[in-house]
């Protein structure tokens, strides 16, 4: 859940004062800062995306930590004063804006970041702390993906100043909707029903759809993820399917990356980000392939992972993870994307989406084709 501008700095205050206080009674202050990782996470089908469980990690001030929790405090003072002003940033700035702070005051120096590695990772420590979003501290990621395209699709924008901006998709022409990462009040509706979203995992071939007219013949929302989605992304979808109800559909690659970071964070969220998958995930969608059996029914061009191949061998490795100790890949529901892991592994061959483009390569509407007819068939997970 979301913190409000008001909650974050009362909590900050809080935390602030629960140290000071132990310092003075010369006693070594403690954090206790959510566990985001797939051993704290829980999987409801119910739900539809992964929860926190109970596990905390304590840090105690001692040698070993007392850098950490004083640059947590440096870097909680750098973004409440943002907070304050209202002012947004990405990661990258705010690491330079400790810098410039740190150059300003010698005192700070022993505070100094080495890289932003070291910086990214005080935030998404007082993320943890706070138990609130990176967004709810004002600090956004870059846009990307989630680039849309639609006949039907109208979007109304409530804009900070109260006025609403009206956007109708169908008169951008060759130009893509895209969501913001940065919070956007935003209303849907449609001119005529809309028969489903498609989410493609490659913006390229998002794009190639659209431009062969997949949105003219289609009554559908095309979007492309461009990759493991972005919040933006994530938040967009989950938009769509709570305010449209129409049924989401993903098409990507068959391989052990696509279906275990891309389509699971797409669907129920990640073990990351544990504190913020209810308003970034969106668990109606479904796996629409390339799936095994596409492999054989349409021909399609497949080939074996590299054993050489240190990102792919990789992926199998976490795939195996995934099957023993990923509560997602447990659920009976996710049995059909269980069986699809166990497949790669099994045969260590990939497919990639593009394969369907070999089908009939004088035909540019053929991965349409079939897209559409796998849809009405119900071959999906």
């Amino acid at each position: 859940m979301a913190r409000t501008d008001h909650e974050i700095p009362k909590m900050s205050k809080e935390l602030c004062s629960r140290l000071l206080a132990d310092l003075e009674k010369a006693k070594r202050p403690v954090l206790y800062a959510t566990k985001c990782s797939l051993d704290n996470s829980r999987y409801d089908a119910k739900v539809g995306y992964l929860t926190p469980g109970p596990k905390k990690v304590a840090t105690e001030l001692n040698v070993s930590s007392v850098k950490k929790m004083s640059r947590a405090i440096f870097m909680l003072e750098i973004l409440l004063m943002k907070l304050e002003t209202a002012a947004v940033h990405t990661k990258r700035e705010l690491y330079y804006i400790s810098k410039g702070e740190i150059k300003h005051n010698p005192h700070l120096k022993p505070l100094d970041f080495a890289d932003q590695d070291e910086s990214d990772e005080i935030i998404d420590f007082i993320c943890e702390l706070l138990e609130c979003y990176r967004e709810d501290l004002n600090c956004y990621a870059n846009d990307r993906g989630g680039q849309t395209y639609a006949q039907q699709l109208i979007v109304t924008e409530t804009l900070p100043d109260g006025d609403k901006a009206v956007i109708d998709l169908s008169k951008l022409g060759t130009t893509p909707f895209q969501p913001k990462n940065r919070p956007q009040n935003l209303k849907l509706s449609s001119k005529k029903k809309i028969d489903f979203c498609l989410i493609v995992e490659s913006e390229g071939t998002a794009n190639t759809l659209a431009a062969n007219g997949f949105t003219k013949r289609n009554n559908a929302i095309l979007m492309g993820a461009q990759g493991v989605p972005s919040n933006g992304v994530r938040g967009w979808c989950k938009l769509i399917q709570d305010q449209l109800k129409v049924p989401l559909y993903f098409f990507g690659d068959l391989d052990a990356y696509t279906v275990q970071n891309i389509f699971r964070t797409l669907k129920a969220g990640s073990a990351a980000s544990l504190i913020r998958n209810s308003d970034f995930s969106a668990p109606d969608v479904k796996f629409l392939g390339v799936l095994p059996e596409d492999i054989k029914k349409y021909d399609l061009n497949d080939y074996p992972v590299k054993e050489n191949d240190a990102q792919e061998v990789r992926s199998l490795k976490k795939a195996q993870d995934a099957l023993k100790n990923d509560p997602f890949f447990h659920d009976k529901r996710n049995k059909g994307l269980s069986q699809i892991l166990k497949w790669l592994l099994a045969n260590k061959r990939r497919c990639e989406q593009q394969a369907y483009f070999t089908v009939a390569p004088r035909d540019p509407t053929m991965p349409e084709k079939i897209i559409v007819d796998k849809i009405k068939r119900g071959e999906y997970y």
